[in-house]
């Protein structure tokens, strides 16, 4: 039973662009020669790293779409792991969305003029009215006014 996958890949960033595709097509070779369907390739770019692995702070992103047996997935894991210029990899299984493979959803649209949710969680300093706000502040000038 063949199961949708998608792998992220992190390659090294001084890594030459031939040898990014060499990587890729050997990914597509491993799929299809185990009976597997290539479903895309999407190249995400060089991007900033949360954090420095092997002293590089980018990495380049690629997303690879496939149909395949559980055990095309392991192999193709396996070399992976081996294959010099791959300093990360991530296999999952692909989700179904309405936004297309591996694309995130679109941003939510926050209305000018609007506040969002979580300043109207402060309720405390909303709920003052103005003539509460005088009566503190005359409150604050009488006892002002007693301590000379």
């Amino acid at each position: 039973m063949q199961n949708d996958y998608e792998i992220l890949l992190m390659l090294d960033p001084e890594l030459p662009e031939e040898r990014q595709d060499e990587i890729v097509a050997r990914a597509r070779e491993l799929v299809e020669k185990g009976n597997g369907t290539w479903v895309g390739h999407d190249p995400w770019g060089r991007r900033r790293l949360a954090y420095e692995i092997d002293k590089k702070t980018d990495g380049i992103y690629h997303l690879l779409q496939f149909d395949a047996e559980p055990e095309t997935l392991d192999e193709l894991t396996r070399i992976l792991k081996i294959t010099d210029g791959v300093m990360r990899h991530l296999a999952t299984r692909r989700v179904k969305g309405s936004h297309g493979p591996g694309r995130p959803g679109p941003e939510p649209v926050e209305s000018a003029g609007r506040e969002p949710e979580y300043a109207t969680s402060n309720i405390r300093s909303a709920e003052r009215l103005p003539e509460q706000q005088e009566e503190e502040q005359q409150a604050q000038e009488q006892q002002a006014e007693e301590e000379e």
